[in-house]
């Protein structure tokens, strides 16, 4: 009863502080203490929402199919990668640090360069999807690949297994937990990535509609856009914590256990 009691106490704390936060904003744009035209009222951004739904539908079915093809394709050059490295040592020693390098670089600023190479069509954002995707999901599996369990490594080898059977057996569901939560990261990420993309250029999509709406003063969409991406990206990652619990039954019955 106590663990039931706190497991919906644990729920309910953040939805009653975004209440609280939502109440305190929806206040303080009534009262007229910040302009509207620069801090909307939570109201405002609802009904700008439901006026403008079918536009934002559309243009979020554009920013999904980059983050989705960006996202796929990322994760699969991290398996490719991340096999690699943990395959050969000299590869990890030197690609590793390089990885990291990248992550110094903000996406707002490769952005630009990607549209002047490849044009306004899908093609940057999908690459910029892959680039702020790719490291999470790389690092999550080398991590989980590093982790396998040395003793049953060895006993495989002592009975005759290859590298492969090895890797198959033992290193890839090790790594399936620390691939989950770079995946998680990852999805967010894709749709972030996107959206920047769309900025700098483009014809449809989330970002594009956001320059528009800003170019027109009119904030209470900005706001809609905003709450909408943050939306997408909670279910997003909620689908991959499901996802999880389908790969790996056994991880949820260890933690009941």
């Amino acid at each position: 009863m106590t663990k039931k009691l706190q497991s919906i106490t644990n729920k309910l704390a953040p939805a009653a502080l975004i209440a609280a936060i939502l109440l305190i904003w929806q206040l303080v744009s009534s009262a007229g203490l910040v302009p509207k035209f620069m801090l909307p009222s939570p109201t405002d951004v609802a009904a700008a929402f439901a006026g403008d739904f079918s536009a934002l539908m559309g243009h979020l079915g554009t920013t999904l199919y980059e983050a989705f093809f960006g996202l796929a394709l990322g994760v699969g050059l991290s398996f490719v990668v991340a096999f690699l490295m943990d395959r050969f040592s000299f590869l990890y020693k030197s690609v590793y640090p390089l990885l990291v390098i990248t992550q110094t670089i903000p996406a707002i600023a490769i952005a630009p360069l990607l549209v002047l190479w490849m044009g306004y069509d899908i093609a940057p954002k999908v690459t910029l999807v892959v680039i702020v995707c790719f490291f999470p999901v790389t690092v999550g599996l080398l991590d989980g690949f590093r982790t396998a369990d040395p003793d049953t490594v060895n006993l495989l080898r002592s009975m005759g297994a290859g590298r492969w059977q090895i890797f198959r057996h033992i290193k890839l569901p090790s790594s399936m937990g620390h691939f989950f939560a770079g995946l998680r990261v990852a999805v967010a990420y894709s749709v972030v990535g996107a959206v920047i993309a769309e900025w700098l250029g483009g014809y449809n999509g989330l970002g594009v509609y956001m320059i528009r709406v800003k170019k027109s003063y009119a904030y209470d969409k900005m706001f809609a856009v905003i709450f909408l991406i943050s939306i997408i990206s909670l279910v997003l990652m909620k689908g991959v914590s499901l996802l999880q619990k389908r790969v790996m039954p056994w991880n949820k019955t260890q933690k009941k256990g």
